[in-house]
Parts: C-alpha cells; structure tokens; sequence
C-alpha cells in the first residue's frame, strides 16, 4: 500500500474528526479508509485512534505521529512542486493565525491583497487569543507577539508593540491626567488582566525598569470589552498600542504617562521548520511581512506624534 496515501488518510482522519468525514474530504469510501488505518496501526504497532460513537480521538501516539505525517506531507508536496516547475507559482490551501485584535486590525488588507495576487492559493485566518502548536493543529503561518521560545519554528520579525495605558477625554477631565506612576494609585483602573500580571505596571523610568501595583476595581480578560470600558469613562486602562490606535485617532481615547511604557514587544510572522518550505508559505511571509510591518510602523509614529504633543 501506498504509504504516502496512508498518510493522507490518517491526517484527514485527525484533521476531520470522523472516519465518514474524512472519506467525503478524499473522494472515497468509510470502509476503505477504515481500512487504510487498520493496516497503518497494525504495521507500526500501536493504535493511532479512540473511538466513540460521534467522534474520533487521537491517542497520544496518534498525536506524535500526526506532527510527522504533516511534515512529511509538506515535503513532499513542496518537492514535487519544484520538480513540476511550479516552486515559482504558489498553490494550496493555506492557514493562518493571530490573535483576535491584532488579525481584525491587520490581517483583512494582506490576506486580501495577497489573494489577488495569487489566484491559485485559497486562505483560512484563524483568530485566537491562545498560542496554538501549529503542527498538531495544522496551521501554517501564525502572527505572533512575543518572543518566540520554542527552536523548531522559524521566525521573522516584522514590528513591534507597547503597551501603555489610556483613558477617555471625559474620564481625564474629571479626574485630572496622572503625572507619575504613583499617581496611578489615585485612579479608577480597568485591567486588562493578559497584560497586566498581579496587577503591576512595570515600566522603564528614569533609574530603569520600575514597577507599580495597583488596585483595579474592574478586571477583565477581554481587550475589547477592557477599552470599551475606558471609553465609557469608566478609568484608565492597558492596552497593546494597535488595539488603540483608531480610538486615540478618533479622540475617543487618550494616551497617559507614555514616558512610562514598558519596552516593546517583537511581533513575528512565524512557521514551522522544515527543510523544504512550501511555496504558499513562502510567497505569503514575502508578501505579508513588509505589509504589515509598515501598519505597525503607522501605529508608532501616530504614538511618537501623540507623545509630542503631550
């Protein structure tokens, strides 16, 4: 049996959640993909799969293998685009992730353009606020923020973030614009609770990295609702600089203290490793990257030229 096809099978398998399912995806029938993964769990010795009554599970085998068999689907996918010619013409489906913000604030205009670019890629966006394992979930590219700690993804930065805090004119007006860090203390804080560990702000001051806790009366763990809350007048909140960008632009929203940000977060266009990169993957990294890092470098000088006048 070809063993290649046994792959495809099983990734379909895992990536459709039934035997049924996964049969319509390859043109065939159950029985026959029943098969196919009998024969693959009988020569490698263990099972691959749990069975329920309305779904399959991976195993913890099933798991490992399922990282290998993309793999080496990916390679071989991308080595018989070069030999066919066609490394220079991208193809395939292709998925992408980022966060939620992020993705609906940059994402829409690359993935757009890039599309019509290349008319024989079609693209999934996923947008998550969790870090997922691109290879067990089968994700191509991912826009992450952060350093990246794990040695089998290959990154490329593309920008930066702040944090930094801000608040609603009418909030200002009211209770007067903090000049320090401790003034902080004297305030009605809205935390956003993913950027704002033990409720401290940490900073960069004048005798370097400094912190300050603080005492919010509302905490949340949603960005959006946390700057709809600054917006309503309801305190000063923290933010990632391209969460705020449009409400500062608009007036809606007022940066506070930005002498007193922390330091800047990399954000990275990231895949995994392979020794053979799919054309798709490639052509979007080339595509996307300078993209959006020019949105990103927007959303700074907008800061600096807020900075200035403050």
């Amino acid at each position: 049996m070809d063993r290649f096809h046994e792959l495809k099978v099983f990734v379909a398998i895992a990536e459709m959640g039934g035997f049924a399912k996964a049969a319509v995806r390859l043109g065939s029938s159950p029985p026959a993909v029943t098969r196919v993964v009998a024969a693959l769990e009988q020569r490698l010795g263990t099972a691959l799969f749990t069975r329920t009554t309305r779904r399959v599970h991976l195993t913890e085998s099933g798991k490992l293998f399922l990282e290998r068999a993309r793999r080496l689907l990916s390679d071989l996918e991308t080595a018989e685009s070069e030999m066919t010619g066609e490394s220079r013409m991208p193809t395939g489906h292709l998925t992408v992730t980022a966060s939620v913000t992020l993705g609906r604030s940059i994402l829409p205009p690359v993935v757009t353009g890039f599309l019509n670019a290349h008319s024989r890629v079609t693209i999934k966006v996923l947008l998550l606020d969790r870090v997922v394992n691109l290879i067990e979930e089968g994700i191509d590219v991912a826009v992450r923020i952060g350093e990246l700690p794990d040695s089998t993804l290959i990154a490329r930065q593309v920008g930066d973030v702040r944090r930094m805090l801000v608040a609603s004119p009418g909030y200002l007006s009211k209770r007067g614009t903090p000049k320090s860090a401790a003034d902080l203390k004297l305030h009605a804080i809205i935390a956003f609770a993913a950027l704002m560990p033990n409720n401290e702000w940490v900073y960069i001051g004048d005798r370097g990295a400094n912190r300050v806790t603080l005492h919010p009366g509302f905490e949340i763990n949603d960005a959006a609702a946390a700057i709809a809350a600054a917006e309503a007048g309801g305190g000063i909140t923290n933010a990632l600089s391209y969460m705020v960008a449009q409400p500062i632009r608009e007036g809606r929203l007022v940066p506070v203290l930005l002498n007193l940000c922390p330091p800047a977060i990399p954000v990275q266009l990231v895949y995994p490793e392979s020794r053979l990169v799919a054309p798709k993957v490639r052509a979007f990294i080339d595509y996307a990257a300078p993209r959006i890092r020019a949105a990103l470098q927007e959303v700074r000088a907008r800061e600096k030229a807020t900075k200035a006048k403050s």
